[in-house]
């Protein structure tokens, strides 16, 4: 019998060891981890709008750009930032802000309008998508000023989306959303769609101290309070006059914006640009 017909295997001892992972620490799972939990409540709130519960649907949204405003935060506060958090928070803020309000408000009043609602619900979401896109991009800009920091480029991706919401919270305090006014809550969406690709400043307010005068502390602890209580109290009005006030605040910011840039260019000897 022949030795050579199944020859004991070698295995080559020049090819590379499997190459072994280092454990993450839990510090870069924590952020991650609020960042699905968001991606959830999205994906619930359009669950909810298609059984026609638009009330949760409604407070899902909130609580998921509640959320969103967290994860960073904890993110830098527990030094666990990383570019797949980054993406993966700019993967939710499209489904969050994006595909879950388009497809509430379709279902909502929207569809009444038919072909003409749905192709509206898709210019707000692929504007979304496109703010985001140019979020991501305008974050490696290292030539960008300090101060204009404090503004976003265009209409935030949650403001956006919890602005956007503003006919369901009327609704819900007893203004009716029929037919015939679809055609108004399409034009407010068609608007909220402009400006959310816009390049128009919005008040941001990430470079405010971190350190608050020791006078102001009460007070603020007063108006929290206070805001949450009127939250917990009357969560329709609350987010209704929040919406509105953020609204009428757009060209307040955008003026402050546009005198901030002035005064630089005064400084630098430069003519501003527009």
């Amino acid at each position: 019998m022949d030795d050579n017909l199944f020859p004991p295997f070698a295995p080559d001892t020049n090819e590379p060891r499997p190459r072994r992972f280092k454990p993450i620490p839990v510090r870069m799972i924590i952020p991650n981890m609020i960042t699905l939990m968001a991606v959830c409540l999205g994906l619930t709130a359009v669950r909810l709008a298609f059984e026609g519960r638009f009330e949760p649907a409604v407070i899902a949204i909130v609580v998921a750009a509640v959320l969103d405003g967290i994860d960073g935060r904890v993110a830098r506060l527990l030094k666990g930032t990383s570019r797949f958090g980054a993406e993966l928070d700019s993967l939710a803020d499209f489904v969050n802000f994006g595909c879950a309000p388009a497809l509430i408000l379709y279902g909502f009043t929207l569809h009444h309008l038919k072909s003409l609602g749905w192709i509206v619900a898709l210019i707000f979401a692929i504007a979304m998508a496109l703010r985001l896109a140019r979020f991501n991009v305008m974050l490696d800009d290292p030539s960008r000023p300090e101060w204009k920091k404090d503004y976003f480029v265009g209409m935030p991706a949650p403001a956006g989306a919890l602005t956007a919401l503003l006919p369901l919270y009327l609704h819900f305090l007893g203004l009716s959303f029929g037919p015939r006014l679809a055609p108004a809550v399409l034009a407010y969406v068609l608007v909220l769609a402009i400006l959310v690709i816009s390049t128009v400043p919005t008040y941001a307010g990430k470079t405010i101290g971190k350190r608050v005068p020791r006078e102001y502390v009460l007070p603020i602890f007063v108006v929290t309070v206070a805001a949450f209580g009127l939250f917990i109290s009357f969560p329709f009005e609350t987010l209704a006059s929040m919406s509105i006030a953020y609204l009428c605040a757009i060209p307040i910011g955008a003026n402050q914006y546009r005198r901030r840039l002035k005064a630089e260019a005064a400084v630098s000897g430069e003519t501003p640009a527009a």
